[in-house]
């Protein structure tokens, strides 16, 4: 059993772990195209293979596109971890994972006249665990290509960035990342009354 202060004790830190595996087993000759084939998101196969609402989230698109999202879950994951726990951590990524697809896969159509096709990555779960931490401490200070800012405005800028590039062609699911990004705002608002409501309890309970 993981002791409280072993790297397996932190969730981020498994799902970094698994992330770079399965990125490995993608490049293994001979298996890689079978097992990408088997888990990558394709809102085609959503009925027939609802698996992939959760594993299309360990592969990765290239070298590049895994690292960038794992070293963002490594300090937001993390640093969201302190304050909610655990379990509370894994339930907002897996969440906004899963709606993260579903919004890819009924928004991009119908509002942005775009066909979505196959997606992978954890970037949309990324999304909700930044928004979830944005909600609960908006004022941490990050550096967005080497500029300071806080955490509130990185969000922002990141959102308006996506909400732009929609109806691009540089192959990112923008839908997915703002499905994410709204599904941890959610959460987050929803853990930050509930924090408050408790505090305001003990508060009440000691006069």
């Amino acid at each position: 059993m993981a002791s409280k202060d072993s790297i397996f004790a932190s969730p981020s830190i498994v799902i970094i772990a698994l992330c770079t595996l399965s990125f490995f087993l993608e490049m293994v000759p001979g298996i890689g195209d079978v097992y990408f084939n088997a888990f990558y998101f394709d809102p085609i196969y959503l009925v027939t293979k609802p698996w992939t609402l959760i594993t299309y989230m360990f592969l990765h698109n290239g070298l590049f596109h895994l690292l960038f999202n794992m070293l963002v879950l490594y300090f937001f994951g993390t640093a969201l971890e302190r304050r909610v726990g655990n379990k509370q951590l894994l339930a907002i990524f897996f969440t906004a994972g899963i709606l993260s697809a579903i919004g890819y896969t009924f928004l991009t159509q119908p509002i942005f006249n775009m066909s979505p096709g196959p997606m992978v990555g954890a970037s949309g779960a990324i999304y909700g665990v930044f928004a979830a931490l944005t909600i609960l401490e908006p004022d941490i200070r990050v550096y967005v290509y080497f500029v300071p800012m806080k955490l509130k405005h990185a969000l922002v800028l990141f959102a308006i960035f996506d909400f732009l590039m929609i109806n691009s062609s540089d192959m990112i699911a923008h839908t997915a990342h703002l499905s994410g990004l709204f599904v941890g705002l959610y959460m987050g608002f929803r853990i930050k009354k509930i924090q408050e409501s408790a505090q305001r309890s003990r508060y009440i309970g000691r006069w």
